[in-house]
C-alpha cells in the first residue's frame, strides 16, 4: 500500500518527554521511532468536533499526530454531552474549537493545534484542505459529505469517512489514488427527508466513540503505511447487534468526480446538489404556521384547537402538550381519526416533522390546518420553561 504522510524532516527528533510519552509505540516494530516520527510530522484535518470528531481528535492527538487541524462553527449545547466527549458540561456555551483545543492540549501539550471557526464550504474547502495530508469527515449531513468528497479528489488528499445514525455506522477510506470516492458508493443524495438527522432520530451515545476510534486508526494506519487500510471496502456496523460486515467498493470509471472522464472540475452548491436550503429546514406551506405563544393565548380563551403531536411514543412520553397522538408514519393510514372541520395545530419536536404532516394534511383536503413554528422546543422557550428539552 502506498505511505499518505508528510515528508519527515532529516533532523526531525523526539525529546525524552516524547520518548516516555509514546514509548508503547516506540517498542512495537510497527511503528518504532521511524513511525511516531511520521505521526509527529502528520497534518490531518478533522472536519467537525462532534460525536465523531472528538473521539478521533482525541486519540490522534494522543497517538502523537502532531498537527492537527479542526473546522467547526458551533457552540457546545447539553445536548452534545452524551456522546461529544471531548467537551464537559462546565463547556456548555463555549466554542466547540476552543472547548476541544482545551482538551487536546491538557492531554498533549507537544500538538500544533490549528483551529478553523468557520463553516466549510464551497468557497473556503480547497484553500484550507491544501495545507494538510489526511482529511477526517466528521460531518452529519449529506451536503457537507459531498463537499469534503469532491474537494479531497481535487487536492489529492484521502477521506477518511465516518458517518452515524441511531444504532448504525459506516467506515470506509475514499478518493486515494487507486481507490473509490464517495460518489461511487453513493452517486446521488437521497431524497430530502428520506434519512432523519441524528437531532430527529437519535443515536446511541456510545455509538461514534466506536467508529470515530475506527477513522483514527484508519488515519494511522495510512499516516505509517501500515497494515490493511479500508480502501475500497465500507465497513458497517450494527452496534445493536454487535456486528461488523464489509461491502467490497470499486472505483466507478464513469464517476463524475474520480472516473477516467471527470466532469466536477471544482466544488458546487452541496445544498442545492442535495435538494435542501439546509440543515433541518422545514418545508412550510403557505401560512400555516402558528407562534407557541399564540397557540398558549388560543387554549386559555377555550378555543376549539385540536393539538396534533406526530412525534414517536417514546418522545411523548420524555414531554408533550396533552395532544392527540399520531406518529407521522402513520399519518395516512389513520388520518380518518381528524376532524377536518376542526382548526388542527400539528407539532412535532422542532417543527421539521409536523411540516410534513400539514403538507400531507392540506394535500387530503384539510383547511384548516397549521404547523407549530419550531416544535415543542419553541413551547418550552416562548410558554413552559419548566418543560424538559431533548
Amino acid at each position: 500500500m502506498a505511505t499518505i504522510t508528510s515528508a519527515v524532516p532529516e533532523k526531525a527528533a523526539l525529546s525524552n518527554d516524547e520518548i516516555l510519552r509514546y514509548s508503547r509505540h516506540l517498542i512495537m516494530p510497527e511503528v518504532g521511532m521511524e513511525g511516531q516520527l511520521k505521526l509527529k510530522a502528520a497534518r490531518v484535518l478533522c472536519i467537525g468536533a462532534g460525536g465523531l470528531g472528538s473521539p478521533l481528535a482525541l486519540y490522534l492527538g494522543a497517538a502523537g499526530v502532531g498537527n492537527l487541524g479542526i473546522v467547526d462553527f458551533d457552540v457546545v449545547d447539553y445536548t452534545n454531552l452524551q456522546r461529544q466527549i471531548i467537551h464537559s458540561t462546565a463547556d456548555v456555551g463555549r466554542k466547540k474549537l476552543d472547548s476541544a483545543a482545551d482538551k487536546l492540549k491538557s492531554i498533549n501539550p507537544f500538538l500544533n493545534i490549528r483551529t478553523f471557526d468557520t463553516r466549510l464550504s464551497s468557497e473556503n474547502a480547497l484553500e484550507l484542505f491544501r495545507d494538510f495530508d489526511i482529511i477526517a469527515d466528521g460531518t452529519d449531513n449529506f451536503p457537507t459529505r459531498y463537499l469534503v468528497n469532491d474537494a479531497c479528489v481535487l487536492t489529492g488528499k484521502p477521506n477518511v469517512y465516518g458517518s452515524i445514525f441511531r444504532f448504525e455506522g459506516q467506515a470506509s477510506v475514499f478518493a486515494t489514488k487507486d481507490g473509490p470516492c464517495y460518489r461511487c458508493l453513493y452517486p446521488e443524495p437521497p431524497p430530502p427527508g428520506l434519512v432523519p438527522s441524528c437531532a430527529e432520530g437519535g443515536v446511541l451515545g456510545i455509538l461514534p466513540g466506536l467508529v470515530g476510534v475506527i477513522q483514527a486508526t484508519e488515519t494511522i494506519k495510512l499516516i505509517l503505511g501500515k497494515g490493511e487500510p479500508l480502501i475500497g471496502r465500507l465497513l458497517l456496523i450494527d452496534a445493536l447487534a454487535m456486528k461488523f460486515r464489509e461491502l467490497k467498493l470499486r472505483r466507478n470509471p464513469e464517476c463524475p468526480a474520480c472516473g477516467e472522464n471527470p466532469t466536477i472540475t471544482g466544488l458546487i452548491d452541496y445544498e442545492q446538489f442535495c435538494g435542501i436550503r439546509g440543515e433541518e429546514q422545514p418545508v412550510e406551506a403557505s401560512g400555516s404556521e402558528m407562534q407557541a405563544e399564540e397557540l398558549k393565548r388560543r387554549l386559555d380563551a377555550g378555543d376549539d384547537i385540536f393539538v396534533l403531536d406526530v412525534r414517536e411514543p417514546h418522545e411523548y412520553q420524555i414531554c408533550n402538550l396533552g395532544g392527540h397522538l399520531i406518529p407521522l408514519g402513520e399519518l395516512p393510514n389513520r388520518v380518518h381519526e381528524l376532524d377536518s372541520s376542526r382548526e388542527i395545530v400539528a407539532h412535532c419536536r422542532s417543527g421539521v416533522r409536523s411540516a410534513k404532516a400539514v403538507s400531507f394534511l392540506q394535500q387530503a383536503g384539510f383547511r384548516k390546518v397549521h404547523n407549530l413554528a419550531g416544535g415543542i422546543l419553541a413551547w418550552a422557550d416562548k410558554v413552559d420553561p419548566k418543560m424538559p428539552k431533548y
